[in-house]
């Protein structure tokens, strides 16, 4: 019997661009073109080409590698990129991802100190995602700790699955540092959750992005829902790598990251298929048997469940 044909989920691997770092943009597409992911998520931050909508969609075309999402600048290092008006730099990052055919783009909630935004956020976020198709998806944070200390960074919240959004982005290394339960909050996102970014951490003060598996992260277990729950995102693998001492280290920490993630999506569609013994079991009863037309469980024919066989 023919083994049965495997529905691999529609999401799409993609490559942070920030999982290079201190490597450039450019070299970001040039390790995800070799490594075979299926896209980049370009974060935009103080490399110019990050900026650059012609010189990314020029990068996009040599390589082969389309742009999935794009992250808005809306770090601390990234607080007069595009503008220093938080609303500036949506308005840019929605038409950065227009142009490229980006789906989503990725959003923090405001700091604490930039209070009108934050005062306008949640109203602001719906406006501009019913001017597009492009997905603004808000990402969960954190506390930030010092020793025995925490300061709340963000407002309104740093779990922003507390407010109403249309779409959240996932980041499994920032429910390890503010030590959530993960699983709790994807359930709470439900079917808003629109983009992942899949790293590792093990609950230290500091974000780690690890690779997936490396930490105490529920990432197999994530990917396994994905597979079942028709998530139709993508999956953005955003790890830290500055610690490789060099570009083949680097690469490695990609490759088994592209590959945790591909091998716990297939396994888990892989695991929901039915077995051939099952389809035909099943065609079986679906179909009476008489003594004029054999079981399609028994027919040379193609059956119902469409498992010729062998």
């Amino acid at each position: 019997m023919a083994d049965p044909v495997v529905s691999i989920p529609d999401a799409k691997v993609a490559l942070s661009t920030a999982s290079v770092y201190p490597e450039s943009t450019a070299t970001a597409f040039e390790i995800a073109a070799r490594l075979g992911y299926d896209g980049v998520e370009v974060m935009v931050w103080t490399d110019p080409v990050s900026q650059d909508v012609e010189a990314l969609r020029r990068l996009s075309d040599y390589h082969g590698v389309p742009v999935l999402a794009v992250h808005a600048p809306c770090l601390l290092i990234t607080q007069r990129v595009w503008s220093t008006d938080p609303w500036v730099k949506l308005q840019r990052a929605r038409a950065a991802a227009e142009k490229l055919g980006a789906s989503t783009v990725v959003v923090h909630p405001p700091f604490r100190w930039q209070r009108q935004y934050a005062r306008d956020f949640v109203t602001g976020i719906w406006r501009m995602a019913d001017e597009t198709d492009v997905r603004f998806a808000v990402e969960n944070m954190y506390p930030w700790r010092y020793r025995d200390r925490e300061m709340l960074a963000y407002a309104p919240d740093w779990d922003v699955t507390r407010y109403d959004y249309r779409h959240f982005t996932v980041d499994l290394s920032h429910t390890a540092t503010a030590r959530t339960d993960t699983m709790a909050m994807i359930d709470r996102m439900g079917d808003r959750l629109g983009h992942v970014h899949l790293a590792d951490g093990n609950g230290s003060a500091k974000d780690e992005h690890l690779v997936p598996g490396r930490g105490t992260q529920p990432c197999a277990e994530l990917l396994a829902g994905l597979a079942g729950s028709g998530f139709d995102g993508h999956v953005v693998i955003e790890v830290n790598t500055r610690r490789a001492m060099s570009g083949a280290e680097r690469e490695a920490d990609l490759a088994e990251a592209l590959a945790f993630a591909r091998l716990h999506l297939g396994s888990a569609a892989a695991s929901r298929a039915p077995s051939a013994e099952s389809q035909a079991s099943q065609a079986s009863q679906r179909s009476p048997v008489t003594q004029s037309e054999p079981s399609s469980a028994h027919s040379p024919r193609t059956g119902p469940s469409g498992v010729r066989p062998s």
